[in-house]
């Protein structure tokens, strides 16, 4: 029997070690690498070719989002599941809009992970169960009204790259007033920095990305 070949990407080592731990016992598995962040696993995705990355959401240099853009694009693309710490729903959205096949909290039981990759790997979409829920129960249009005009002018230049002093001169305000917005625009998402509230933004369809979000804080 074909071995499936996994790539582990999450910053924590002893996540990965104890994430490898749980796959090796599957003799179905084989664990091809592992990356510390957002852009080696796409580096490895590369170079490795797996057959699923099993990636975390909130990684340095490249964010679970755009790291699974990225590697969705390789050729062959492989399949992207998410494990994160993050149970809404928005980033879920984002993930699968990004290409992701599966998303999972931290919190699944070990089985439910190794049967989750074997999943993704013959082409289906696994949700954890919590996850489902409250995507069958949203209402569209809630969001709607969720942000001012200016903290979407805010996000919108802070979703370029740009430092709250550029912001702040682009609209000609003080730096002070853009943190306030940004502080407000952390409070209305449930976010605690920019790149959560730039997904989250996106995910909700309060903020067109042209190019992924920027990792600066």
């Amino acid at each position: 029997m074909k071995r499936l070949r996994v790539l582990l990407a999450d910053d924590h080592a002893i996540v990965r070690e104890g994430t490898r731990g749980i796959l090796e016992t599957d003799p179905t598995i084989s664990v091809v690498g592992e990356a510390s962040d957002g852009a080696e696993a796409v580096d490895l995705a590369r170079d490795l070719a797996p057959d699923v990355v099993l990636l975390d959401m909130a990684m340095p240099v490249l964010n679970g989002v755009d790291a699974t853009r990225r590697i969705r694009s390789l050729e062959p693309p492989p399949y992207v599941l998410l494990l994160s710490a993050y149970d809404e729903v928005d980033y879920a959205q984002a993930a699968l809009a990004a290409g992701a096949s599966g998303y999972l909290l931290k919190t699944a039981h070990a089985a439910d992970v190794v049967a989750a990759i074997h999943s993704v790997a013959q082409g289906e979409v696994v949700l954890h169960p919590r996850i489902a829920r409250k995507l069958l129960t949203r209402r569209p249009g809630d969001d709607a009204q969720l942000l001012s005009q200016r903290e979407t002018q805010v996000l919108h230049h802070a979703a370029r790259g740009a430092r709250n002093r550029e912001i702040a001169a682009a609209l000609q305000v003080s730096t002070r007033t853009v943190e306030g917005h940004l502080t407000s625009i952390f409070n209305k998402l449930g976010v605690s920095g920019r790149t959560e509230a730039i997904v989250l933004a996106a995910s909700r369809g309060l903020l067109e990305l042209q190019h992924g979000p920027m990792e600066r804080e």
